[in-house]
């Protein structure tokens, strides 16, 4: 197995700006004139609390401070969140409950849960409660909500906003599959699709709902046996995939191997199955070259994530989504690495 190298933070402090990291890349250089995202920068807050606040350097440190302001100054006063900002600072106007929202909402309790400073905690704690009270009619961002308030009440575990928002995102995302062939609760495949059955496995595994985490598991059973049909992980394109789509399709994007490494994580975790260890060892393989070209998909020099697999190859461009993602899978593999010893 081709091992992915330890996390290297280089390229993403490369991408920070003065009001937080730069969405969009040219190759390895920030594309300044594309702003801001409260999406990646909710990204960034998570993949640093998961790293641990006494193992980060200086710069990361006030890296994780700074995505903590941007996230407080993102939220309106009804607990959505902005998405867009300028290089200027300014923010555009329209707080929703898009992805944006249920990122930034897995982030906070995130940090709230692992964060080690008890003042980052409390400002983690208040804005995660504010947005709280939100309801997203999307799927994926209820997702990304109920693993935020799953990580809040690890720490907190009566805390009632956290539990009826956890309760929430089980009851929007526990669907019937379309078919018994086509076991997903969606007629096609989209983006970040496995974090869908990751949320439902810890909901249900939070409530002692077995039923939850069965259904999670087999979901997420399936989308690996589909995106694996030649031994290596062949994720679902940007354009989606439906069930009559050949099975490689391009272009591949990150955030979809990153998905499926946290939820295999998860799942593992849970159930000891070795087919989840397997599943995340395809993710850290997607990036070191066991994919439907057999290229390499970041740049070990800087730690900067290739931005796609297109059918030509590797997209070089390297920006925030994507560097995010393999900063995340090679996390998940840093660890194992370090319990096996």
């Amino acid at each position: 197995m081709n091992l992915l190298p330890a996390p290297n933070f280089e390229h993403l402090l490369a991408l920070r700006g003065p009001h937080g990291v730069y969405e969009h890349a040219e190759k390895s250089v920030p594309r300044i004139e594309g702003g801001y995202c409260t999406d990646d920068v909710a990204r960034v807050a998570l993949v640093l609390a998961r790293q641990g606040e006494k193992s980060l350097s200086f710069d990361l440190s006030d890296l994780l401070w700074s995505s903590m302001e941007f996230l407080e100054l993102a939220q309106s006063p009804t607990g959505e969140f902005v998405n867009r900002r300028e290089s200027s600072g300014d923010f555009e106007l329209g707080a929703t409950s898009n992805d944006w929202w249920g990122r930034a909402m897995w982030a906070l309790g995130t940090i709230y849960a692992h964060g080690e400073d008890s003042g980052l905690r409390e400002r983690a704690r208040r804005t995660f409660e504010s947005g709280a009270v939100v309801r997203s009619p999307w799927p994926r961002s209820m997702a990304f909500a109920t693993l935020g308030a799953h990580e809040y009440l690890q720490r907190s575990p009566e805390n009632a906003p956290a539990r009826l928002l956890l309760e929430a995102g089980a009851s929007l995302l526990d669907r019937e599959n379309v078919s018994a062939r086509w076991r997903w609760p969606e007629a096609r495949l989209s983006y970040a699709n496995a974090v869908l059955p990751e949320a439902l496995i810890a909901a249900g595994a939070f409530t002692g709902e077995g039923r939850l985490v069965e259904r999670g598991l087999d979901q997420l059973r399936w989308l690996l046996e589909r995106e694996t049909p030649r031994g290596h992980l062949s994720v679902t394109p940007c354009t989606g995939r439906g069930p009559r789509d050949a099975r490689r399709l391009f272009d591949q994007q990150p955030i979809e191997v990153a998905a499926m490494s946290d939820a295999c994580v998860r799942a593992f975790a849970l159930t000891g199955d070795p087919v989840w260890r397997q599943g995340r060892e395809l993710c850290e393989m997607w990036f070191s070259g066991h994919n439907d070209l057999g290229v390499v998909m970041f740049d070990a020099d800087t730690g900067g994530g290739y931005d796609g697999l297109t059918a030509n190859g590797p997209n070089l461009n390297q920006g925030a989504e994507s560097t995010l993602a393999l900063l995340s899978t090679q996390q998940h593999a840093r660890r194992v690495s370090m319990s096996s010893r």
